[in-house]
């Protein structure tokens, strides 16, 4: 009798994958294929349904600017991939010792995206299993009502490099930690072909 294939929906937490990235050390692996890299997260008995990731325009630096919109470019190459912006808000913060003035930029909405595409797609029966790679714990609560309302429904987390939620493993189907082989043999060629037709070349810093 053949196997029924689950269907699983991939979210990624850009910024929570690209900072732990960083911070391991492996910005070389900055060129990801998110889809490829969204199948290597299955098991033999689901199939990728779709990926949604979910980042934040940034303005400044312009050469981050830069290398973010050629990643983006390439990555708007793929079917059944889909892209969700939230946004970057600038706060001034003082420093309570000393007074000191600083903008700081933090992003905004990346969790209530997420959360609002997993619950919907829940609601509609989109995926048997939902995969989130992130370490968010905001995430909590959209993951505790899944398990609660659809209890024939998974929702594993993947936690990047560098990254652990303590809260997200007490509510989640399953957790892991992904390896670095997930990274390493899912990089997007060294030039991909914009839908524009223009030639995305990696970027030197991504190597």
């Amino acid at each position: 009798m053949a196997t029924t294939q689950k269907r699983a929906i991939v979210y990624i937490d850009g910024f929570n994958l690209y900072f732990g990235l960083i911070q391991r050390g492996w910005q070389k692996y900055l060129w990801l294929d998110l889809k490829k890299f969204a199948a290597s997260l299955l098991v033999s008995d689901q199939v990728l349904a779709h990926t949604k990731y979910f980042t934040s325009r940034i303005s400044k630096p312009v050469s981050k600017q830069r290398l973010q919109s050629i990643f983006i470019d390439a990555l708007n190459t793929f079917a059944e991939f889909s892209i969700y912006y939230g946004r970057y808000q600038a706060e001034i913060r003082t420093c309570e010792n000393c007074g000191f003035k600083a903008i700081i930029s933090s992003e905004k909405k990346t969790d209530v995206n997420i959360a609002t595409e997993l619950l919907v797609d829940a609601f509609q029966d989109k995926f048997d299993t939902a995969i989130l790679v992130t370490a968010d714990a905001d995430l909590t609560a959209p993951i505790v009502s899944i398990r609660k309302l659809f209890p024939n429904k998974s929702a594993i987390v993947a936690f990047p490099p560098k990254r652990h939620s303590y809260e997200l493993r007490n509510v989640a189907s399953g957790v892991y930690h992904i390896g670095e082989e997930k990274f390493s043999q899912n990089l997007l060629p060294e030039k991909v072909v914009a839908t524009s037709g223009f030639i995305l070349q990696r970027p030197d810093k991504w190597r």
